[in-house]
């Protein structure tokens, strides 16, 4: 059976680990050609300082029934993304699928303290890479992806902007960091609209990555035993959950009816019909909004 990207061409910009990584995985396995881009490579690692490659998420897609092309760039460079782009524009004369997935402020949070106790350079640098990132890249990709009509944009963050607008978001950095993310893919859509052109706002739920696994003490296979630790861990989805969000996204004709929304993977996981890897639906922001926040028991009845 023909997939439904084949033939698509997609960048996953900040594809190393996480979300990303299976952004591009996901595309992949339905069938279109992945530029996976990051710092950490098998020449080195980035300030992340963590084992994981985008070789090997280029790996990941080919093996997924893709093609995963693995691109080591720093998007805080634009020569780096310029020349990115141009390659593109060079092996497959179009581009399909923008996902911009660039973090890399991990490290650098401090998290519930105020703006007064926030250390200003690592701050500052944490905007740059969630911010300036995005921008930079869809300045040297939009006008491939135009060429087109129907091409998608995702800005992938965490939280909706129902629920970053209406919470504190960890502190003044991280605030403006995600908050921003959802604001660029609403104006991206106004942008692209004349040109056919969709963006959306997408965050997943609780993300197993692969630094979740580690501070949690488990593997994917053993996931469950993180409730031990917080019993609302169970709420969790894999990085594929929104990767298949994404690739749901890109398959879609009608995705125009998309344009400058902000969902989560959970709430389109309703609408396409995808799942997590366990087969579940795991609506992570409702779960943390009717239990977390209202201090209920532990319970994922209902909500995966």
């Amino acid at each position: 059976m023909t997939k439904p990207l084949t033939g698509k061409i997609a960048l996953v910009a900040g594809a190393t680990r996480g979300a990303g990584r299976q952004i591009a995985v996901q595309l992949g396995a339905a069938g279109a050609t992945v530029y996976a881009t990051g710092r950490s490579s098998r020449a080195g690692r980035s300030e992340m300082d963590r084992p994981e490659t985008i070789e090997e998420t280029a790996q990941l897609v080919t093996a997924a029934g893709g093609t995963g092309i693995a691109a080591r760039v720093d998007h805080l460079v634009p020569e780096q993304v310029r020349d990115l782009v141009a390659r593109i524009d060079a092996e497959q004369g179009r581009l399909d699928v923008l996902v911009n997935d660039i973090w890399g402020g991990d490290p650098l949070t401090t998290w519930e303290k105020p703006v007064w106790e926030q250390p200003l350079e690592a701050g500052f640098r944490s905007l740059r890479l969630a911010i300036d990132t995005h921008i930079v890249t869809a300045h040297f990709a939009l006008p491939l992806l135009i060429r087109r009509p129907g091409g998608l944009v995702v800005e992938v963050g965490d939280g909706t902007k129902a629920y970053n607008d209406a919470h504190y978001r960890l502190s003044v950095f991280y605030d403006l960091a995600k908050t921003s993310v959802n604001r660029l893919a609403y104006v991206w859509g106004h942008e692209l609209k004349p040109h056919g052109g969709t963006a959306v706002a997408l965050t997943p739920g609780w993300i197993r990555s692969e630094a979740m696994l580690e501070h949690f003490g488990v593997t994917e296979e053993t996931w469950r035993d993180g409730a031990a630790k917080d019993p609302h861990f169970l709420i969790s989805e894999t990085p594929a959950f929104v990767g298949r969000a994404v690739a749901a996204l890109a398959a879609d004709e009608d995705r125009a009816r998309w344009n400058q929304a902000s969902v989560s993977a959970g709430e389109l996981s309703q609408v396409y019909g995808f799942t997590d890897v366990d087969g579940s639906r795991p609506d992570g922001f409702r779960y943390i909004t009717e239990v977390v926040e209202t201090d209920r028991p532990a319970d994922v009845t209902g909500y995966r």
